[in-house]
């Protein structure tokens, strides 16, 4: 008998015994289903109820008891508000909570929910606007942690689940495929880096995990983009590698501390694929190379082609950044770079910010607690950038809460260009709240939001 016979032959077998164990299983009741893996993962995953401080606290005319006498504003208008949102626990020893900084601004109090209904008071260990991500602490007793997987293995296709808490209505599972990855330039974030996911997102799953058919957390969703501020299956998540590394440094410092590495770069096309002479896809071009500052040190060269950094690859130049931007000050980070057709491995160590505080400036009234002063001859950006440079600020104030620094340029107000701080002072007296601030922060482009 033929080898091509046996397995013409086998196939009728292998047909009827599939059919049967088909049958049997329904028979017995059995269904694919993702209930045995959700089972170890909800219990990780809790509600965060906060309440936030009154917008009118933040108001010094709202402050002023001759003010409210004046206008009869009774003194009990000014209450907290209560705001719903999710968060996953990653660590069970320590009581780890992360969620989304959003969720927890301004918080007052935040109260954390187990799925078996016990109630949390949670303190907060440091946040870090530039990526949306927030850190909690509470109580470490019998609390379930998730495990964490690897976000830089997705594909595209892969199926995930999100959970999380939306409209408040309580724990929530849904399920889709990664649409797309590295998704960025949405002005939602600062380091944006995002998963694209068609699982349904809603208000108050932001902070939830999004796990894959294992079970392991690959990322936190954030953001949603709709017409409606409700689903139309275009969900966004930070990665949970990048959520990881910002959560190592508000364990160690209480907040990210992003440095310079002095070093442009912008995205391998495939025009520029072929002007190099390279067949390489994906990574970062070097266009330019600050004299003295540690790029420079460490041997980059304009027309560099950075293809990992850090020990992982670098599809684009925002994926380069991100890398850069999440690497504290004083730490050295391994670049790869592609040198006409030669791959050659390099070492920076990244350097601190640039620092205005001993700068003067002038107070400005809507950024309660910052001052700022225009970029002046004698300061190492005077001819590289027009803007209003913030000189100093009060850790107590709502602009720093919500992410403002010294150091940062302002060079935009709600869309609209500012090239001094006296055009800074006069936009924000036009502009309407809340405030978009275009920043940059050493080499890279930041959006903040102000309320």
């Amino acid at each position: 008998m033929t080898r091509l016979l046996k397995i013409l032959l086998l196939v009728p077998c292998l047909l009827l015994a599939a059919e049967r164990a088909g049958a049997q299983a329904q028979l017995s009741g059995q269904m694919p289903s993702l209930a045995p893996m959700l089972s170890q993962v909800t219990p990780a995953v809790v509600n965060i109820s906060v309440l936030q401080r009154d917008p009118s606290e933040n108001n010094p005319l709202l402050r002023d008891p001759f003010f409210r006498r004046f206008f009869n504003i009774p003194d009990s208008q000014s209450q907290p508000q209560q705001s719903a949102g999710s968060g996953v626990i990653i660590d069970a020893a320590r009581g780890l909570v992360i969620t989304n900084n959003h969720v927890i601004r301004d918080a007052q109090q935040i109260i954390v929910t187990l799925k078996d209904r016990r109630h949390l008071k949670a303190t907060l260990v440091g946040t870090d606007p530039g990526t949306d991500i927030a850190l909690l602490r509470v109580p470490p007793e019998n609390l379930t942690a998730i495990r964490q997987g690897d976000s830089d293995q997705l594909s595209v296709g892969d199926y995930v689940v999100a959970i999380g808490n939306p409209f408040g209505i309580g724990q929530t599972v849904t399920s889709g495929i990664v649409s797309a990855l590295g998704r960025s330039g949405l002005g939602l974030e600062g380091y944006e880096d995002f998963i694209q996911t068609d699982a349904s997102i809603n208000p108050g799953n932001s902070g939830g995990a999004l796990v894959n058919l294992r079970g392991e957390l690959i990322g936190i969703n954030t953001a949603i983009l709709g017409p409606t501020g409700g689903n139309v299956g275009i969900g966004f998540a930070v990665p949970i590698v990048m959520a990881r590394t910002v959560v190592d440094q508000l364990m160690r410092f209480g907040e990210v501390r992003r440095g310079k590495l002095g070093v442009s770069t912008e995205d391998l096309t495939p025009d520029s694929a072929k002007q190099l002479g390279i067949t390489q896809t994906e990574g970062a071009v070097v266009v330019a190379v600050e004299r003295g500052a540690p790029a420079d040190k460490a041997g980059l060269r304009v027309k560099d082609v950075v293809t990992a950094a850090g020990g992982r690859p670098v599809r684009s130049s925002g994926d380069f950044r991100n890398r850069i931007g999440l690497t504290p000050v004083g730490e050295e980070i391994d670049i790869t770079v592609l040198r006409e057709g030669r791959t050659q491995r390099l070492r920076a160590r990244i350097a601190e910010p640039f620092a205005a505080t001993n700068i003067p400036g002038e107070a400005v009234p809507q950024l309660a607690g910052a001052r700022v002063a225009s970029i002046e001859p004698g300061m190492p950006m005077y001819g590289q950038v027009e803007g209003a440079i913030v000189t100093a600020m009060d850790p107590n104030s709502p602009a720093y809460r919500n992410g403002l620094r010294p150091g940062d340029i302002i060079y935009g107000v709600n869309q609209r260009r500012v090239r001094t701080a006296n055009e800074l002072v006069v936009l924000l007296r036009q502009a309407q709240t809340p405030l978009r601030l275009s920043l940059l922060r050493g080499e890279y482009r930041v959006t903040l939001t102000i309320r």
